[in-house]
């Protein structure tokens, strides 16, 4: 990718982060070593490159080579200096608002984790002590609105998707919307910004004035999907794990859009979840929906659920083809449920502290080659188990695909050898190719070469 126009500017924040320590901005400054000042570099490179036509944070960095950021603390607060920044990120020399918002929310949030994580008595090694992190990381970004009845709906889905699919995500946004419901997303393109947009025009009509569209994002993804400017609360978590157990407890209804790998590993995420039989009897409203055109898709999903988890994994979800306000009207209905619940457990709205999530879901999966190789993927395994594995597997193929690390490491080592059963290596085969032909590895008109190699 060709250097863009770029722009020197200075800005402040406004609200969301108005003071630092003087330790936090020299961790964030570049003669830092503990990796800081890269890693706030790309959150912000990608915030200020929205609507970016690239889904390669490799070659987005690369792009601008040149920009950097130089942090000045001041008598009334900080200041950020910004050098060959993005120039669509301003408008006659200033930011735009959302850029400027989701530029400190990155800061404010690069810090604190930094923080939370080297703080004596924090136990990340434990579910409830990793459970307890994603908590005080939301907690810290003011995610929480406790006197709120649950009307958060997460949406999940492709950010490589057709036209018609995205007008249908617009669609069932509105509809939602319309019943004054809540939209959370990965905050990036595709399936997570068109049920935003969607939900704008809703919440317009209904004079709806407490709108939330809330991002959750981590570090290795927020550059190959930068935040759509309709997100007006961004949180980025540490990892994909943390990102993940953040989107499922303070959620309380969950609509999956088609996708590609991304896709497949939230879903199987949840899934595994779901099966652990301390997590039966708690409800938690999940319907998988797209345009007629889509249906073959989710059949191929769902016969893949089947052969790998099981029938009683499919009871999880329900498919609804083509009807937005079907989609609505029962996460309409499953808030209520969910507000019945949370009232008889004495749990709170605005997280949801009940539901089990066992430390598979939540330990950190590095995926090098080496781990990628050792995933056990066996018919006999417990089904939560199995589902915990598969997302490790996708979630390899998604760092491969788009993150820089994973796109670094194919480039140097080839690609990954994923090893398992042949009938689980068989079902994942066939759902891949599905995914290759259809074109939801890369953004339309890319050609994708394939980051994994399955070894039956």
């Amino acid at each position: 990718m060709k250097q863009r126009a770029t722009i020197n500017a200075s800005v402040t924040p406004k609200g969301s982060l108005e003071i630092l320590s003087q330790m936090e901005v020299e961790k964030l400054k570049k003669v830092g070593e503990n990796g800081l000042y890269a890693l706030f570099r790309q959150c912000a490179l990608a915030i200020l490159n929205t609507g970016s036509d690239s889904d390669n944070a490799k070659t987005i960095i690369e792009a601008y080579p040149d920009f950097e950021i130089e942090i000045v603390q001041q008598d009334r607060g900080i200041r950020l200096n910004l050098h060959n920044a993005p120039a669509n990120a301003f408008v006659d020399g200033e930011m735009i608002a959302s850029s400027r918002e989701m530029l400190f929310s990155a800061m404010r949030d690069i810090v604190y984790s930094e923080t939370e994580k080297r703080l004596k008595g924090n136990d990340l090694a434990s579910g409830a002590g990793l459970t307890d992190h994603v908590f005080h990381l939301l907690r810290n970004a003011k995610v929480f609105l406790p006197r709120k009845n649950p009307n958060l709906i997460v949406c999940w889905g492709g950010h490589s998707i057709s036209e018609e699919e995205y007008e249908y995500t617009k669609e069932v946004g509105h509809s939602m919307g319309l019943r004054e419901l809540d939209i959370c997303t990965g905050c990036g393109p595709g399936a997570m910004k068109g049920p935003m947009k969607g939900a704008t025009i809703a919440h317009a009509k209904q004079r709806y004035h407490r709108s939330r569209f809330l991002g959750l994002t981590e570090p290795g993804i927020i550059a190959a999907e930068a935040p759509n400017p309709i997100v007006n609360e961004l949180v980025i978590l540490p990892d994909i794990e943390k990102r993940l157990e953040a989107f499922v407890r303070i959620g309380h209804g969950l609509v999956i859009f088609p996708g590609g790998a991304g896709t497949a590993e939230e879903l199987l995420y949840l899934l595994g979840i779901l099966l652990d039989p301390e997590n039966r009897t708690l409800p938690f409203p999940l319907v998988l929906t797209g345009p007629r055109s889509s249906e073959p898709y989710f059949q191929q999903l769902h016969e893949f659920i089947n052969a790998t988890l099981g029938f009683e994994a499919q009871q999880k979800y329900k498919i609804v083809i083509d009807d937005p306000e079907q989609v609505a009207r029962l996460m309409l209905q499953g808030t209520h449920a969910v507000t019945e619940a949370r009232c008889q457990r004495n749990d709170a709205f605005y997280f949801n502290w009940s539901l089990r999530i066992e430390e598979d879901f939540q330990l950190p999966f590095e995926p090098t080659h080496e781990n990628m190789a050792a995933l056990e993927l066996k018919q006999n395994m417990p089904p939560h188990r199995l589902a915990a594995n598969l997302r490790r597997a996708f979630s390899g193929i998604v760092s491969g695909n788009v993150k820089d690390s994973g796109i670094r490491a194919i480039e140097k080592h080839g690609p990954y050898e994923i090893h398992g059963d042949k009938a689980i290596m068989h079902q994942l085969d066939l759902l891949l190719a599905a995914f290759v032909k259809q074109r939801r590895m890369k953004l339309p008109g890319s050609t994708y070469i394939p980051c994994y190699k399955l070894v039956k």
